[in-house]
């Protein structure tokens, strides 16, 4: 989930501190915070982690775990970069049947749900769920060599916590969330109360459900964490399916600069990429979005990047049914918005190239400015952690 993305803001610092909506605590995401600020950011204790799902950096040493059970984001101080050394290609082939052995079971027992890099270290943090049902553990697997694989330690950290005030009713089996909460599908909509997390100059930048009319929700938390205020709820046209929706979250997204301002990109199911200017966004308002591209039906975003290669920028999308798409971001902001039905599973928009020879991608963030690292699902079933060079 995620993203993720650190990188991806550090071009932007100048612009976001122009923008009044973002004035307060402008940092760049590799200064460090003042000692004050987070000493009263981070108490002590064992965070009440309830399931682990989108993971971002933000300031050196602060990792941010989304627990979408519980509705919250936890920022956990998880110690700051030795980055003396080169950061080095990380690689471990079944990576799924190592960290299930480290917490004592079975590989069809546990789930990773998201990467992140540590930026200066390349250490890959993994979110990871043990085991089924309401009685899952979340677990954040750290992987700094094939032989140095640890259970990051929550029995007694530096962290905070941050509630959201207006997520959807739990209505998992055992969860005590009643009869609410169920989507028009029967899903419980509390697993989507958090769907990808990006950190920008000071900010927190979360996606996913609240419990609002406009229900898909983009929100920006203050950090250190402060009052936690409704998200602003999103509205985009899908192409694919000929209307403007508000009930399909963002899956997942990143920040990037368009004509000199700091927007969001957005892809949704189904496969519209949208974007969002970050000014725009005030709590318990309404925003809609700018649908760029339609990229195919069926098919639902798994992790987003975007990354430079030969002056121009790019976007790398992992999908669950379209492969890896390369998106070319030029001239985005002259790109007409799409507001006409696109059938039969057609692409508009922007163009891209779809990754042939990166199949099975799950989740990737980047490594530094020309490698990614990412979670790949090989032929035979297993997950390999594995350093690409980006395309």
């Amino acid at each position: 989930m995620h993203r993720h993305r650190l990188a991806t803001v550090l071009g932007f610092a100048l612009v976001l501190a122009l923008t009044a909506f973002f004035a307060p605590l402008v940092r760049g995401a590799d200064d460090k915070p003042k000692d004050s600020a987070k000493s009263e950011a981070l108490k002590e204790g064992k965070p009440d982690l309830k399931s682990a799902g989108p993971l971002a950096f933000g300031p050196p040493g602060i990792l941010f775990v989304a627990d979408p059970v519980g509705a919250a984001v936890f920022a956990i101080d998880v110690g700051e970069a030795d980055s003396s050394a080169p950061v080095k290609d990380l690689s471990v082939e079944q990576i799924d049947v190592k960290v299930s052995a480290l917490l004592g079971t079975s590989p069809k027992e546990i789930e990773i749900r998201d990467l992140a890099v540590q930026p200066g270290s390349g250490k890959a943090y993994l979110s990871v769920m043990r085991g089924q049902g309401p009685d899952a553990a979340a677990v954040i697997v750290c992987v700094a060599s094939p032989t140095d694989i640890r259970a990051v330690s929550l029995d007694k950290v530096r962290f905070a916590k941050a509630s959201l005030p207006d997520a959807p009713a739990d209505a998992g089996a055992g969860a005590g969330g009643g009869d609410g909460g169920k989507g028009r599908r029967g899903q419980n909509q509390r697993l989507e109360s958090i769907t990808d997390l990006a950190y920008i100059e000071g900010r927190l930048l979360i996606a996913g459900l609240s419990n609002e009319e406009f229900a898909s929700t983009l929100r920006s938390i203050p950090y250190p964490f402060r009052e936690v205020q409704k998200g602003t709820g999103v509205e985009i046209y899908h192409g694919a399916h000929g209307q403007l929706e508000t009930r399909s979250p963002v899956r997942t997204f990143v920040p990037f600069q368009i004509g000199g301002e700091p927007h969001l990109f957005a892809a949704y199911t189904c496969t519209p990429l949208v974007t969002f200017p970050l000014s725009k966004l005030a709590p318990g308002s309404h925003l809609k979005g700018k649908t760029v591209a339609e990229l195919g039906n069926q098919n639902r975003p798994l992790d987003m990047i975007v990354y430079k290669k030969d002056g121009k920028d790019y976007l790398l999308i992992a999908n669950s049914a379209r492969g890896v798409m390369k998106v070319s971001t030029e001239n985005v902001e002259k790109t007409d918005a799409i507001t006409d039905p696109v059938r039969g599973g057609g692409t508009k928009g922007l163009p891209y190239d779809t990754m042939k020879d990166w199949n099975g991608i799950l989740q990737l963030d980047r490594l530094d400015a020309s490698r990614a690292l990412v979670v790949r699902r090989l032929d035979a079933g297993s997950l390999q952690l594995e350093t690409r060079a980006l395309p």
